[in-house]
Order: structure tokens, then C-alpha cells, then sequence
């Protein structure tokens, strides 16, 4: 693709994204690298899964980024009493009037949409959390039968609330895998909260400017996939991945507590999100730094801990770290 465009389309399209943050940035105070994430995934055309306690804004987030796209964007509120038929739709019997000729049409539910915000998603049971997760992996609705294509783009933000765990039904690992990133909200700083504080408790109402359309995020998610990883980088990437998987060869922090790894999604997923960093900072190049800015986001939620990691405390993140230290990149 970036053969069959100049250097202006291309410097046109990314500023685009610099248009697109600053349309964020005037309902959401701070949250930068979560901002990042977040745009990061759209732009590999992968899902993301939310964490924070409650009050952080991930509703507002997400509800900034639809304002800020020309997209469809629909909310679905994820209850117990949730079914299937209430998320991907079900069909209904009409008669004709005219001739009294009876048929079945396909109502679509919420899930016909560009961009979904899944909201406690680990708080409907596994049966409506599978059939959300097998739209987000075919694009495809089937029912009684018939395919129906999601639009495109199809992004789904999911979010889900670390604390408050009664009435909850967790996502089993190899659904987790299908989300690109598992971005983690933490508290704001002083400066930041006092910022919110005020913005909330006025008579303003920030007006979120749409400045990106369809066609736009299809063309730059066409353009992630032109950006260049060189083959240490490839190689760098393998390495990680296949290091967090126990074994002889695996690191020590591995070997004491991590039970399974990640498997070849995550190097994907990677890769992906590396590239779509790099094209958010202006560049058609993924670096190391973009690697090791994305390595937490893409494996925290694929690595399953072992007994003494919990026994110990231990955090994804504390591991991903180690793990990182111990897998340098090459020339390092």
C-alpha cells in the first residue's frame, strides 16, 4: 500500500491521529498511555479488554473515542439475565397483510455496530461472554442457518471490574486470548483528579469533535499493516513469547511461576500493536521501545500464574518485567 502512496498521503493520514487524540483529549483528563492503548488497538483492528476500579472513566473513555469516530457506536450493559438472543439478535415472525403470507426476518441486535462497548463484561454468564467472543473472532453472525457480516470496522471494548467479585463469571484464558490488549486503568495523579474533579462538577459539558470516519480507520489500519519490523525485531518478538512458556529453556522467574504461556496469538498480536504504535508516533518503523511499551498490554492477560505466584503476591506485570530483563533485544 505505501507504494501506491506519496509521502504526503501518508504524513496526511497520520496527522489525522494527532487530530483524533486532541478530540479525545477534550473529554478525557490525563490517562495518556491508556489513550495510546486504546488507539493502538483500533489501529491493528484488535479488541480490547478494560480494568480499573470503578470511577476511572472507562465508560467515558470509550464513549469519547465513538463521539470522536463518525461511527455507529452502541453500549450494551452485560446483566446475569443476559442471553444471546439479546446481543447478536433473533428473528421474528411478520405475516403480510396483503396476501397473509407468514416469513421469519432477522432482527439484528447491538452487536451490528462499528464500535461496541461491552460493559462488565464478566458479569453475564459464559454463554452470552462466548457468543460476543465468536462475533469478535469471525466478523459473522450466524443464525438459523445464515451468515450476517459484521460492518467494518468492527471494534469491540470491553471493560470488567478487578474488584467486587461475587456475581461474576471470569473469562476463562482462551477466550481472554482473543483480545489484542488488556489495557490496566490506575488512579490519576493529584494534578489530574483535581482537573476531573472540576471538569465533572461544572455547568460545562465538553463537546467531543467527530474527525475521523470508516473509510479513514480502514485505510490506516491497511497502512499498519505496511510498517516495517526487521527481522531482529521478529526475532526479539519469538523470543519473548516463547520464553513464557515453562520449561528448561524458560527464564527462572518463569519456571517459578507461570503454569502456561502465551501462545502464537500473542506474537501476532505483538507485532500488530507494535506497528500500530509506531504509526501513532509518525513512524513506518517499529522499534524496541515500541516493544516493550506494548509487551505488558499484549501478554498480562495470556500468562496464567501458577500456585506460588499467588501464594507470593506476584502480578502479570511483575513477571512480564522479569521476563523482559532476562530476554534482551538483540545488541542490547
Amino acid at each position: 500500500m505505501t507504494a501506491s502512496l506519496t509521502e504526503s498521503d501518508i504524513q496526511f493520514r497520520v496527522g489525522r491521529l494527532a487530530d483524533l487524540r486532541a478530540a479525545i483529549a477534550t473529554a478525557i483528563v490525563g490517562q495518556h498511555e491508556v489513550v495510546e492503548q486504546l488507539l493502538t488497538g483500533l489501529l491493528a483492528g484488535g479488541h480490547c479488554l478494560l480494568e480499573g476500579v470503578p470511577g476511572l472513566g472507562k465508560t467515558l473513555l470509550v464513549r469519547t473515542l465513538g463521539q470522536a469516530l463518525a461511527l455507529q457506536f452502541r453500549r450494551v450493559q452485560f446483566t446475569p439475565d443476559l442471553m444471546p438472543s439479546d446481543l447478536l439478535g433473533t428473528e421474528l415472525l411478520e405475516e403480510d397483510h396483503g396476501t397473509g403470507h407468514r416469513h421469519f426476518r432477522f432482527q439484528q441486535g447491538p452487536v451490528f455496530t462499528n464500535l461496541l462497548l461491552a460493559d462488565e463484561l464478566n458479569r453475564t454468564p459464559p454463554k452470552t461472554q462466548a457468543a460476543l467472543l465468536e462475533a469478535m473472532q469471525e466478523h459473522t453472525v450466524s443464525f438459523a442457518g445464515v451468515t450476517h457480516p459484521l460492518p467494518a470496522p468492527f471494534f469491540v471494548l470491553a471493560t470488567q471490574n478487578p474488584i467486587e467479585q461475587a456475581g461474576t463469571y471470569p473469562l476463562p484464558e482462551a477466550q481472554l486470548d482473543r483480545f489484542l490488549l488488556h489495557i490496566a486503568l490506575g488512579y490519576p495523579d493529584e494534578q489530574e483528579e483535581r482537573a476531573i474533579i472540576a471538569q465533572t462538577t461544572s455547568s460545562h459539558v465538553a463537546e467531543v469533535p467527530r474527525v475521523m470516519d470508516g473509510e479513514e480507520v480502514l485505510a490506516l489500519q491497511a497502512l499498519v499493516r505496511e510498517v516495517h519490523v526487521g527481522e531482529e525485531l521478529l526475532a526479539w518478538i519469538t523470543r519473548i513469547v516463547r520464553a513464557t512458556r515453562p520449561g528448561a529453556a524458560a527464564p527462572q522467574v518463569v519456571r517459578d511461576y507461570v503454569k502456561w504461556g502465551a501462545g502464537p496469538r500473542a506474537g501476532q498480536s505483538l507485532v500488530l500493536a507494535s506497528k500500530a504504535r509506531a504509526l501513532l508516533h509518525g513512524r513506518l518503523a517499529a522499534t524496541r521501545e515500541d516493544v516493550m511499551a506494548l509487551a505488558a498490554p499484549v501478554l498480562r492477560h495470556r500468562l496464567l500464574l501458577s500456585f506460588s505466584a499467588e501464594a507470593e503476591g506476584k502480578r502479570p506485570d511483575e513477571v512480564i518485567a522479569a521476563l523482559l530483563r532476562d530476554t534482551p533485544p538483540p545488541g542490547a
